[in-house]
């Protein structure tokens, strides 16, 4: 039996929706440039309403050359002008506000695990910024325009070169461009075994906060004593690792609450929380409020129609 047309609605109110990669067809897999026209064109031809929040499977990074565009990532509104970069994490949620057909610009997207280890290692941290926006001077934002320039030329060349030659020419034009951007924002360095341990935790709370929230639980499946993850926490996000995970269970919840219509009890459930009680207990020791009066607070930013 099909559903209506209401009913279709509300269940998809009921999830945010997920994005995942998907590559041009016949193309190989990696990054790609993608301009507005473009992106309008793929979102229709996929059923994607950008004015609508969407969980990104991969990394976005948007860059402006006319107008002004609106945007939200998880809960920060950011306006890019001509010159900005916003690069937006896998597992973000982000929505246009602004129509992109009345701005132009462009997309690089790629998938995580596409950049080699060592590029990896030079942006890691970027992912741990509030702030996504980089604006580079003039002569830096024209240096990174010729790489994005010379990036998308390759990905619409890819049959010139044997499929492995076209990856790794396109695997070193991304690296030029995303080691700059982390190095504008401050965002570079090596790892230290300190810088792993936190690698590690992050990547298993990832994995496993909607199951445990205790960290001796992390510890226990990494082989970290409980101090050490503490300590490699606070040196690279500013805080413990209890914090940690409690801030990573609060932002779900935070999504949840203001970007689907699911009740507070089921996601309490979703989030961890065996009693709603609990999980209502823990929302309200973080912002001072219930999860139903983060809600109301949160509504006139909820989901609607892309700004005019």
């Amino acid at each position: 039996m099909k559903e209506n047309g209401q009913n279709a609605a509300s269940a998809r109110d009921l999830a945010i929706d997920v994005v995942p990669f998907r590559p041009t067809a016949g193309s190989p897999p990696g990054a790609e440039v993608i301009d507005f026209p473009r992106l309008l064109d793929r979102a229709g031809r996929h059923g994607v309403d950008l004015s609508r929040p969407l969980r990104l499977g991969f990394h976005e990074l948007i860059t402006l050359e006319a107008g002004e565009l609106h945007c939200s990532v998880d809960f920060g509104a950011y306006t890019l002008r001509p010159g900005d970069w916003l690069w937006v994490w896998p597992g973000r949620v982000v929505r246009f506000e602004t129509d992109p057909a009345r701005c132009d610009g462009r997309l690089l997207v790629f998938p995580t695990g596409f950049p080699n280890a060592a590029t990896d290692t030079l942006i890691h941290d970027f992912g741990h910024r509030r702030h996504p926006v980089i604006t580079p001077d003039t002569d830096r934002h024209a240096a990174l325009t010729q790489v994005l320039d010379a990036l998308a030329a390759q990905c619409a060349s890819s049959a010139d070169l044997p499929a492995d030659a076209h990856l790794e020419t396109t695997r070193s034009l991304l690296s030029v461009i995303l080691i700059r951007l982390a190095h504008l924002a401050g965002t570079h360095g090596e790892r230290s075994p300190g810088n792993e341990a936190f690698e590690r935790f992050r990547r298993a709370v990832e994995e496993g906060f909607t199951r445990t929230h205790r960290v001796d639980d992390y510890a226990t499946r990494l082989g970290y004593c409980t101090r050490t993850l503490t300590r490699a926490t606070r040196a690279a996000a500013g805080c413990g690792a209890k914090r940690y995970i409690d801030d990573r269970v609060l932002l779900e919840a935070k999504r949840l609450l203001v970007h689907t219509a699911l009740s507070p009890a089921t996601i309490s459930e979703l989030v961890g929380f065996s009693y709603p009680t609990v999980f209502s207990a823990f929302f309200r020791k973080h912002t001072a409020m219930t999860p139903g009066e983060f809600r109301a607070l949160a509504q006139p930013s909820a989901p609607g129609a892309v700004g005019t």
